[in-house]
C-alpha cells in the first residue's frame, strides 16, 4: 500500500517537521553518518529512512495517535510503533560537552504533561507532568543540554541537580536563571532583603537586563512546544525524554538553517 505522506514529496516536509527540505536533507545525511540506517538481517523496514524520519517527526509534531497516523504513511499501527521506538533515540540531540570560557548559558525548567504516572507527579498546572531542565546558549539561542525528566512537583533548585543538567553543563560557562534557582550558585535576579522597601537603582537596571536575556529561553520553549507531543505526551518510560531531545534537535536545525 502506497503511503499518502512521503518525504519524496517536499511539500509534506515543512508542515510535519518544521524544517525546510534542505534542512531535512541535512538531518537524513547526519543520521546515516551516525548509523541510524544500518544494513540488517531479517525483514527490511517497510519505509525508507526518509519516510521513517518523517513519520516520527509527524508523530511529535501532531501528537496524533498511532492508529490515526499509521494509515497516512501506509503502514500498520505496530510498524509505526516500531519505527518510533527505533528512530526516536537516534534523533536525540547530541548535547554539547565543552564550552568556551566566555559562553553564557540560560537554564529554566518546563513542564510536559505526561500520561505515564510512574515518572510524573501532579504539578502547578494540576496535571501529571514531568519537569525538564533546558539549557540554551544565550548567543545562538540553540539548545545545548536537557536534563532527564523528573517529577513535575520538584522545584527547579532540586531538578537542576537531580536531572543531571548541572553535571552536563559543568563549571566553565556562566549560567543565568530566574529567582527559582536561589542557592544554586547560578546568576539570578537581585531580590529585596527582609525589611527592604526597594532595590538600589543599579540592581534594578541589572534585573531589567537579566529579564531581557533570560526571556530567550522562554522563546525557545514556545518554539519547541509547537511540537504537540510536548503538550500531552502518551509515551511511556524514556519516551518523553527521547521526544524532548528529538524536538530539541529539530528546533536547533530549524533555527540554525
Amino acid at each position: 500500500m502506497a503511503g499518502v505522506i512521503t518525504a519524496s514529496e517536499p511539500s509534506w516536509i515543512a508542515p510535519f517537521t518544521g524544517l525546510s527540505p534542505r534542512q531535512f536533507g541535512k538531518l537524513i545525511t547526519a543520521l546515516r553518518r551516525e548509523g541510524a540506517d544500518p544494513v540488517r538481517k531479517g525483514r527490511p523496514w517497510s519505509l525508507p529512512l526518509e519516510d521513517r524520519v518523517l513519520l516520527v517527526a509527524a508523530y511529535w509534531r501532531t501528537n496524533l495517535t498511532l492508529r490515526q497516523l499509521a494509515p497516512l504513511f501506509g503502514v500498520s499501527k505496530s510498524a509505526a510503533d516500531r519505527i518510533i521506538d527505533h528512530l526516536g533515540p537516534a534523533l536525540a540531540l547530541q548535547q554539547r560537552k565543552r564550552f568556551r570560557k566566555d559562553t553564557v548559558l540560560i537554564v529554566d525548567g518546563t513542564l510536559v504533561p505526561t500520561r505515564d504516572h510512574t515518572i510524573a507527579e501532579r504539578s502547578k498546572n494540576y496535571r501529571y507532568s514531568t519537569s525538564h531542565q533546558v539549557v540554551i546558549d544565550a548567543g545562538t539561542r540553540l539548545v545545548v543540554a536537557i536534563g532527564r525528566p523528573v517529577p513535575g512537583n520538584r522545584n527547579d533548585c532540586r531538578a537542576w541537580e537531580d536531572s543531571g543538567a548541572k553535571d552536563a553543563v559543568g563549571t566553565t560557562p556562566t549560567v543565568i536563571a530566574d529567582g527559582g534557582y536561589r542557592g544554586t550558585g547560578l546568576v539570578i535576579p537581585h531580590r529585596r532583603e527582609r525589611g527592604q522597601i526597594e532595590l538600589a537603582d543599579w540592581k534594578e537596571d541589572h534585573n531589567r537586563s537579566h529579564r531581557k536575556v533570560r526571556a530567550r529561553v522562554e522563546h525557545a520553549f514556545a518554539r519547541m512546544k509547537t511540537w504537540k507531543i510536548l503538550r500531552d505526551c502518551r509515551l511511556k518510560g524514556d519516551g518523553v525524554h527521547h521526544a524532548m531531545l528529538g524536538v530539541a534537535r529539530l528546533h536547533n536545525l530549524a533555527l540554525a538553517g
